[in-house]
C-alpha cells in the first residue's frame, strides 16, 4: 500500500484547512477547518464529508482559528471519537473558541427557525451543538514544540513554532510507506510575519520530500516596517480619529489582532502618545481569549510592558455582558471601541458600525484581510451603504486601514520560509490561499531553479500518491463538491449589490422613471423565461463567519 495525500480544504481557497494522508498504518488528519467567506464557500460546510469521520486515527491541528479547527465538533457529531494533538496555548484556545463557534451556530439556526415556522417550513438544524463542540473538547492531547511524539502506528510528529498566533505550528511528519521506508512533509499551518509582538520569527528544519506551504499573500509585499513603525502608525490613525470627534471602531480578530491592539494602545497611552477617552474590548470572546495570553506571557517576545501591565490600562473595559455592550452606543465620541468579527460579518461589531457609519465624525480602522463578500470588504470598498441586520445603512464616517498587523507572512517572508526548509525531493503544493496570490508564489519558487512539475496548486479533493522519490500518481475528483467559478464570483453577492444598486435607482427618480426602470427589468425577467417554482425544501441554516476568522 502506498501513501495518499488528500487536500479536502484551503485548496483555492483561503479557509476551510483539511489535509488526509492515508498509508499502510491508517490514516490521519491535518486540521478541520470551517469554509469561511461568499455563501457558495460557505455552504460547503453543510455538504458531507468527503471521507468517513470514523476511519480517522488521529488528527494533528496546526493551530486554533476557525479556519483551521471549526468543523472538528462536526467530526465528533459524525461519530469520530479519535485523539486531537496540538500544543498546550492551542488547547486553551480551542476551549473557547468551539464552544463560541457552536453557539453562533445555534443562534443561527434558532434564527432561521423563525423565518421556517412563518412560511411553514422544517425547523432549521445546527451545524453542530455545544454538546459536539464538549465532545471535541474531551479528545484533547499537547505536546511541547521540538518534541517527537507517535500519534499513531507508522507515524511520529514534530512540533515547530509558526510566529503566527499564540500556540501556532508548522508540523513535521514522518509516515512510514509500504516498505517501511519514511516519507517527510512539512505542513506549514499559518506563517506568521518577522515583525510581530509576542513571538520570535517562524522555526523548523530543512530538507523534507514534500512541504506544503500556505500561499494567503503570495505575490503581496507589505511595507517594511519594525514594530516601533507599526505602533507610531497606529497612533497617527488613532490620533487623526480623535481630532474627527467622533468615536474609532476597529474590527478586530478575538484572537491575537485584538490583544497585539490592547498592548500597543496601551504602550501609546502609557507614554503620552494618544489620548483616547476610553478604550473598550466588546466581545465575550476576546474576553476570555485575552485570558489565556495571560497565562502564557511568558512564552512571549518584544513585550514593552510589564506582566502587570499587560492588557491593564485603566481606561481599558473588557466587555462581555450584552447591557454593557449596549451601553457603549450611548458614547458619541472619544472612545476606542474593537469588537469581533474581523470582517465584520458576525458578532457585536455589527451593532457598532450600525450606530457609528452614519457619523461624519466616526472613523473605522480595517487591520486585517477582508474577503470578498464580507461586510468588511464592502465597507472598506468604497460603499455609499452597506446592509446591516437587514437595514441599508449610509456609510458617513471616514474609513481607514493598516495592512501590517496581519498575522501572516507576506510574499518575501513567505519565500524566505520556504527557502529555509528546503529540499524538497518531491514536490512543493501550495494551499491556503487564492489563484492569483499561488500562481505568484509558484514562478518566484521556480526562480530559484524548481521545476515547474514539483510546485503543485491542488484543487479540493484532489489526491496525491506519495513516493520517497516523487509524486506518483495525481487523481482529481469527478464530482467537484464547488463550482470553482463561485469561489471568487458568488451569486449571493452579485444579487446583493444588484438590490442595493437598485434601491438607489428607485430613491433618486421621479414616479415615472421608477416605473420605466421596474417595467424595463419586467421585460427582461420576461424574455429570460420564468423558471418553474421549486418546491418547498427545508435545509439547514449556512454557518455564519466564527468571532475567530483567521487572518
Amino acid at each position: 500500500m502506498t501513501v495518499t495525500l488528500h487536500f479536502h480544504g484551503a485548496a483555492g481557497t483561503v479557509t476551510g484547512s483539511c489535509y488526509r494522508v492515508v498509508h499502510p498504518g491508517g490514516q490521519f488528519l491535518v486540521d478541520c477547518g470551517l469554509f469561511q467567506g461568499n455563501k457558495s464557500v460557505r455552504d460547503l460546510n453543510l455538504k458531507p464529508t468527503p471521507f468517513d469521520p470514523k476511519a480517522i486515527d488521529f488528527l494533528l491541528l496546526t493551530h486554533a482559528h476557525i479556519d483551521h479547527a471549526g468543523l472538528l465538533p462536526k467530526l465528533y457529531r459524525e461519530g469520530w471519537r479519535g485523539p486531537m494533538w496540538m500544543t498546550e496555548p492551542t488547547s486553551g484556545l480551542l476551549e473557547y473558541l468551539l464552544p463560541d463557534s457552536a453557539g453562533i451556530q445555534e443562534s443561527e439556526a434558532e434564527r432561521e427557525t423563525k423565518k421556517h415556522s412563518r412560511r411553514g417550513d422544517e425547523p432549521a438544524k445546527p451545524l453542530y451543538t455545544m454538546e459536539d463542540a464538549n465532545e471535541a473538547l474531551a479528545h484533547r492531547n499537547t505536546c511541547q514544540y521540538g518534541e517527537w511524539i507517535t500519534p499513531g502506528r507508522g507515524v511520529r510528529a514534530r512540533y515547530w513554532n509558526a510566529g503566527h498566533i499564540i500556540g501556532s505550528a508548522s508540523i513535521e511528519v514522518e509516515v512510514e510507506d509500504g516498505n517501511g521506508k519514511p516519507i517527510r512533509l512539512m505542513f506549514s499551518g499559518d506563517i506568521g510575519p518577522d515583525e510581530k509582538v509576542f513571538y520570535n520569527e517562524p522555526e523548523g528544519p530543512a530538507g523534507f520530500d514534500y512541504i506544503l506551504s500556505e500561499s494567503t499573500y503570495g505575490g503581496r509585499e507589505r511595507e517594511d516596517y519594525t514594530l516601533v513603525q507599526r505602533r507610531a502608525a497606529l497612533k497617527e490613525e488613532i490620533n487623526a480619529a480623535m481630532a474627527r470627534g467622533g468615536n474609532l471602531v476597529i474590527p478586530a480578530f478575538a484572537v491575537e489582532r485584538s490583544q497585539e491592539l490592547l498592548h500597543d494602545i496601551g504602550y501609546l497611552i502609557k507614554s503620552g502618545e494618544i489620548d483616547p477617552k476610553l478604550v473598550f474590548l466588546d466581545s465575550p470572546l476576546a474576553s476570555k481569549v485575552t485570558g489565556v495570553y495571560r497565562k502564557y506571557s511568558k512564552m512571549f517576545e518584544d513585550v514593552e510592558l510589564g506582566a502587570d501591565e499587560l492588557f491593564n490600562d485603566p481606561r481599558f473595559r473588557i466587555i462581555e455582558a450584552v447591557e454593557d455592550s449596549k451601553a457603549i452606543n450611548t458614547i458619541r465620541g472619544g472612545a476606542i471601541i474593537m469588537s469581533a468579527s474581523g470582517m465584520a460579518d458576525a458578532g457585536r461589531i455589527k451593532h457598532h458600525l450600525r450606530n457609528n457609519l452614519i457619523r461624519a465624525n466616526a472613523t473605522v480602522l480595517f487591520v486585517g484581510y477582508q474577503a470578498p463578500g464580507t461586510l468588511g470588504h464592502v465597507i472598506l470598498s468604497g460603499a455609499k451603504e452597506a446592509r446591516i441586520h437587514g437595514t441599508l445603512v449610509p456609510i458617513r464616517a471616514t474609513i481607514r486601514s493598516m495592512g501590517n498587523y496581519s498575522a501572516h507572512a507576506d510574499h518575501s517572508e513567505l519565500m524566505e520560509w520556504i527557502k529555509e526548509r528546503l529540499p524538497a525531493h518531491g514536490a512543493i503544493f501550495l494551499t491556503h490561499g487564492e489563484d492569483e496570490e499561488r500562481t505568484a508564489l509558484r514562478s518566484a519558487i521556480m526562480g530559484l531553479g524548481i521545476g515547474g512539475d514539483q510546485v503543485i496548486l491542488p484543487l479540493l479533493d484532489d489526491y496525491f500518491e506519495l513516493t520517497t522519490s516523487g509524486i506518483g500518481a495525481k487523481v482529481q475528483t469527478a464530482t467537484p463538491r464547488i463550482d470553482p467559478v463561485q469561489v471568487h464570483a458568488d451569486w449571493h453577492n452579485a444579487f446583493s449589490d444588484f438590490t442595493i444598486r437598485l434601491s438607489q435607482r428607485l430613491q433618486s427618480g421621479t414616479d415615472a422613471e421608477k416605473l420605466a426602470v421596474m417595467r424595463a427589468l419586467q421585460n427582461e425577467l420576461s424574455a429570460l423565461g420564468a423558471p418553474a417554482s421549486p418546491p418547498k425544501v427545508a435545509t439547514p441554516i449556512t454557518p455564519v463567519e466564527s468571532q475567530a476568522f483567521d487572518e
